[in-house]
């Protein structure tokens, strides 16, 4: 049996940053929760945009750290809880909507005239 060396992991220079969580991060992902909470009463509507919004700076600055900022997978769930509040926030609108339409088709439109009249 033949062993191979093992490569030593890769040493880090002394003066690096260490790898720091993002606050943005948990900020997005607690907005996005919020937002998908909330949406199918509309008002999730604000906390999921201001989570996207968020999300966008929170994914800037952790690529413009080159490593030493994480967090992105709180981004990319942030997001798509965001997404989803989003999506419940207009289901409800449209559902609302179209109860709202067919409340008025069921009334009575006209007035009401004798049995006999033309």
């Amino acid at each position: 049996m033949v062993t191979l060396p093992v490569a030593a992991p890769p040493t880090r220079h002394p003066m690096d940053p260490d790898p720091e969580p993002s606050s943005k991060a948990r900020a997005v992902f607690a907005l996005g929760l919020v937002g998908f909470l909330t949406g199918p009463f509309v008002g999730g509507v604000i906390p999921a945009t201001v989570a996207l919004l968020l999300a966008r700076q929170a994914a800037r600055q952790a690529y413009q750290a080159g490593g030493y900022l994480t967090g992105s997978a709180w981004i990319r769930r942030g997001r798509r809880l965001a997404w989803a509040g989003l999506v419940l926030a207009l289901t409800s609108l449209v559902i609302a909507a179209i109860a709202g339409l067919l409340h008025l088709a069921a009334a009575p439109g006209g007035p009401d005239f004798a049995p006999g009249t033309d």
